[in-house]
């Protein structure tokens, strides 16, 4: 049963689109997957594709689905594959990442935005942060399994990432905490925590993300704001009171092909944004998939703030480079040594341009692994992201790699050492060979059961 109170401003919003907007609550919600083109083509996968599914006409390498069990695949588990709303996915589709951006996802968790964006963003940063240690953590493994060598996943406030950067991101995505009410058809603990007072607190939230974090945009570049709700107060109002307190800002059009799945924002009494319809709205009733809020903010002027961090990342002593740098010459058969640096205990690999301000983050780069008495232990993230260089390869079908994901040793004909056990030629996981057995050091943690 949907809240009365929701279900009459919906009515006084939708207007001769009501009708149709409630009797989408009748159906089925859809499920959709994006193809992650960091560990393989969208051709490549396409060949093997065993989800089906139409193609999503507003998100590139995108379908729906419907297929049972499909986080349990071999392909999903080795990041060819991330499995993200549909509607979800066009507040990012709503603008052309380039590739060379540095780009902070700010409210991140599970991950789905922080990973749509950094496989566009291949020679820049993406800075995905979560405040929730808990779900950090949740966010910091997606980020892994996808195999993206340019991350950083951080625990922190906006108030604490605007003390810390000065004008460094050239899109800052803030997917704010919301009242939840585009999630009513698939998730019935959000409509029974509905209420305006909770409308009212989330709107607050959000006020404050948004007044610390504008200052860590660019001139020059955007801040993409979302939410999963319809209201008025989390959504256009908020764009216009943003827009009114920031006029070195302005709300520009998203991409057209966002534009066409969705509805153009709604005016109201009060409002200042004479363009507020460039916001957009998707609907149920209007495209497949729940409910999503879009507004692209332009930073048109001012100047850009810079400040010095304390990086977080060190050089490795003289003794620390002879094994790490024997470990990964046995292991790869190339990579640089500039970008092999130590965040915390861990041997990293961070292709990257970019201070870490000491103290947030979760995770930095490629974890190699750790150094355990003049050793290295590979770390799983290693296996993933830098797969495709190293010199022993496994590579097996996917029953076979089925078999791997329970734990199960596999056989090999590669020489003695770590490997890199692959499902149809891409990363899914390490393993030690020796002497035609590959020792499974797929982390427990991960494996099916």
């Amino acid at each position: 049963m949907l809240p009365s109170g929701f279900t009459e401003r919906m009515k006084s919003l939708l207007g001769n689109g009501y009708d149709s907007f409630i009797a989408s609550y009748n159906e089925k919600p859809v499920r959709s997957f994006r193809i992650n083109t960091t560990k393989i083509s969208a051709d490549n996968f396409e060949k093997i594709n065993p989800f089906g599914g139409e193609k999503i006409r507003y998100s590139d390498n995108s379908y729906y689905f419907d297929f049972e069990k499909i986080g349990n695949h071999p392909y999903h588990h080795a990041g060819m594959i991330y499995i993200q709303e549909p509607a979800a996915m066009s507040a990012v589709a709503s603008i052309d990442i380039q590739k060379d951006w540095n780009v902070l996802d700010m409210c991140a968790a599970p991950g789905g935005k922080s990973i749509q964006a950094a496989v566009q963003n291949t020679d820049g940063v993406i800075v995905s942060n979560e405040i929730i240690p808990s779900r950090c953590k949740i966010l910091t493994g997606n980020i892994e399994r996808m195999g993206f060598r340019n991350a950083v996943t951080t625990c922190t406030d906006a108030k604490r990432l605007s003390e810390l950067f000065g004008s460094v991101f050239d899109l800052v995505i803030v997917d704010a905490p919301c009242s939840g009410e585009g999630m009513f058809r698939k998730d019935e603990t959000a409509v029974n925590e509905w209420s305006t007072a909770n409308v009212e607190n989330c709107a607050i939230r959000q006020k404050e993300i948004l007044s610390y974090i504008k200052s860590v945009v660019k001139v020059g570049g955007y801040l993409l704001y979302s939410t999963c709700t319809f209201s008025l107060d989390e959504n256009e109002k908020m764009v216009d009171w943003f827009l009114t307190e920031n006029e070195d800002f302005e709300l520009v059009p998203v991409n057209e092909k966002v534009k066409d799945a969705t509805a153009d924002g709604i005016s109201f009494d009060g409002c200042k944004t004479d363009n507020i319809k460039l916001c957009r709205r998707f609907y149920p009733h209007i495209s497949q998939g729940e409910g999503q809020f879009v507004a692209l903010l332009h930073k048109k002027s001012g100047y850009d703030e810079c400040k010095k961090c304390s990086n977080s990342l060190t050089e490795l002593s003289n003794a620390e480079k002879k094994f790490v740098y024997e470990f990964l010459d046995d292991t790869l058969t190339v990579y640089d040594k500039n970008y092999i640096k130590k965040y915390k205990d861990n041997i990293i690999y961070f292709p990257c341009d970019f201070e870490v301000p000491k103290g947030i983050a979760f995770s930095c780069g490629v974890t190699i692994g750790t150094i355990q008495k003049n050793y290295i232990k590979p770390h799983h993230q290693f296996f993933s992201a830098m797969g495709n260089d190293f010199k022993r390869k496994i590579n097996l079908s996917v029953e076979e790699a089925d078999k791997y994901l329970f734990g199960n040793t596999v056989d090999c004909t590669c020489e003695n050492g770590w490997a890199v056990v692959c499902v149809d030629g891409v990363a899914l996981g390490g393993a030690k060979a020796v002497n035609g057995t590959a020792k499974n050091h797929y982390p427990k943690g991960l494996r099916k059961v």
